[in-house]
């Protein structure tokens, strides 16, 4: 018999996070996108982890980290609780339900913050999993990255209205 993988935890970002989640980031989309998208795609998506705003923006959402003994292997972001800007896991642990884990608290909070929908533009290495989430097509989107073109899909999904929904702050 296999032996029982740990339990993935999750905690909030904080900024002393930054270099390993780009290396997350970089490594699942060289690695996870590589049937979807070409080499020098890749490279051009993979490079926006480079760029200062990479760490403006998961500071500016609420993003949340998956942890394994303590070290962060996979991360979403919550942007205005109704847009998933960001679900990447590790590749090591790709298919574990990391990812998972790490939705389905995302959209608990998107609900306890009063969102109705969620929308995310999916990658097409991520569209399958979003559409098993109840996510829908909206419209296909073509991203100029340098001197590559990356197409993804807007996706949405209608919320059921929370009972208890937390008041404004």
């Amino acid at each position: 018999m296999g032996q029982s993988l740990p339990k993935p935890a999750l905690r909030p970002f904080l900024p002393g996070d930054l270099p390993r989640l780009v290396d997350i980031y970089q490594a699942s989309v060289m690695e996870l996108a590589e049937e979807d998208y070409s080499e020098a795609q890749r490279e051009a998506w993979a490079a926006l982890a480079d760029d200062e705003n990479f760490g403006k923006r998961l500071a500016e959402g609420l993003t949340l980290l998956a942890t394994l003994g303590g070290s962060p292997v996979g991360f979403a972001c919550l942007k205005s609780n109704e847009h998933v800007d960001f679900l990447y896991v590790h590749p090591a642990v790709a298919g574990q339900g990391v990812a998972a884990m790490l939705y389905d608290a995302v959209e608990k909070l998107a609900q306890a913050r009063g969102a109705t929908r969620l929308t995310v533009d999916a990658s097409d290495t991520a569209r399958p999993f979003f559409e098993r989430r109840g996510f829908t097509s909206q419209r296909r989107n073509t991203i100029p990255l340098g001197d590559e073109w990356v197409a993804n899909t807007t996706m949405e999904k209608h919320l059921a209205p929370s009972e208890a929904r937390t008041p404004s702050s």
